[in-house]
């Protein structure tokens, strides 16, 4: 398959974003991808790009250049997360002058994600950032600036002003991601713990809760509210008051129970239910969550999990899923997980992803 995506004979839509997917399982032809590209146009050289990007091979940075140069750089999301795999420091470079477009004029979300995935990383990026400010964009640029960090200070009080009320466009979601920034940026908890306490004792609460969670022992003031909402009828609500409560106490014994209900085994991949989710959680809180271990083992076998995703992003969403079951299972019970052999092309075919390739 990948060779007849590298010679553009015998390949399809389907194949070619298998390929930019397929990240490691297709790393050991990855001199046959960096030799392919320049051969064709930016977009069709696309897939290989992305494939080669994917794995973290620098030679994916001179066509990553063209595509910028032709105001063609990807520009989803997906794309974003394959191109995280970069180092910051290297493909940067080339991101900088696509951010300073217009920002009113296009787009910058799947920037914005990538600079986000960076974190600190990102650092040179935050004069860029600021921009997205005031636009449609501004949400994923708080983000942005919230995971930079006190790189990004000087944003201190505009991401204030977003927090109170104030900021132009300021609503909905806006003041906790911009009390939470605040927070990240200058280290003072009392604006976030202040917004995001409000969300929670208002009936907002997951749009605080994840805030909350990250504040952890600095937010026990708000542990009460907190525990009540582990019992509300949304799911969602409830996954995030499990792990808020238990990153302010340190406490996994409520949580724990809480979580593992929403880990359905039959799950399909729909993302309006937070199964992924909870299985990362309990990851993150390790061996106390032992009664997980069974039933990720379980879901971790499943010949196919996910059916729900569209075409090419399915194979995308099972890797992202079978990552976090194996992380989660390490972490909980080390020694136990083991994803499965990756076996791409069987894959692909049984889910009737291709229509036509080439061996």
């Amino acid at each position: 398959m990948v060779k007849a995506v590298c010679d553009r004979t015998h390949t399809s839509w389907d194949a070619d974003h298998a390929v930019l997917q397929a990240g490691a399982a297709v790393a050991t032809h990855a001199d046959l991808i960096a030799g392919s590209l320049g051969h064709g146009s930016a977009y069709s050289d696309e897939p290989l790009t992305l494939a080669l990007a994917g794995m973290g091979d620098l030679r994916a940075l001179p066509a990553l250049q063209r595509h910028a140069d032709a105001n063609g750089f990807p520009s989803s999301r997906p794309h974003a997360r394959i191109l995280a795999a970069l180092p910051a420091a290297e493909l940067l470079p080339v991101v900088l002058p696509v951010l300073r477009q217009n920002p009113e004029q296009h787009s910058g979300a799947a920037l914005l994600e990538l600079l986000a995935l960076w974190g600190p990383a990102s650092a040179p990026a935050v004069s860029e950032v600021i921009r997205y400010l005031g636009t449609a964009d501004t949400y994923d640029a708080m983000r942005v600036l919230g995971r930079i960090g006190p790189p990004a200070a000087a944003t201190a009080d505009r991401l204030a002003a977003y927090a109170t009320g104030r900021g132009q466009g300021a609503g909905g979601s806006y003041p906790r991601r911009a009390a939470w920034a605040h927070w990240r940026v200058i280290g003072d908890p009392a604006l976030a713990l202040d917004v995001c306490g409000a969300a929670v004792r208002s009936g907002t609460a997951s749009h605080g809760l994840p805030f909350l969670a990250d504040l952890g022992p600095l937010a026990a003031v708000h542990t009460t509210p907190v525990r009540r909402l582990m019992e509300s009828t949304g799911a969602w609500t409830r996954i995030y008051a499990a792990h808020a409560y238990w990153r302010i106490t340190g406490d996994p014994e409520p949580a724990v129970p809480v979580l593992l209900a929403e880990v359905d085994p039959a799950w399909d991949g729909d993302p309006a239910l937070p199964v992924r989710e909870a299985v990362r959680i309990l990851g993150q809180i390790g061996a106390p969550a032992v009664s997980a271990a069974p039933l990720l083992r379980r879901i971790l076998a499943q010949e196919e999990r996910l059916s729900r995703p569209w075409r090419g992003v399915r194979i995308l969403a099972d890797q992202a899923y079978v990552r976090t079951l194996t992380e989660a299972l390490e972490r909980i019970a080390p020694g136990t997980g083991t994803a499965p052999a990756p076996a791409l092309v069987p894959a692909v075919r049984q889910r009737g992803l291709l229509v036509r390739w080439s061996k």
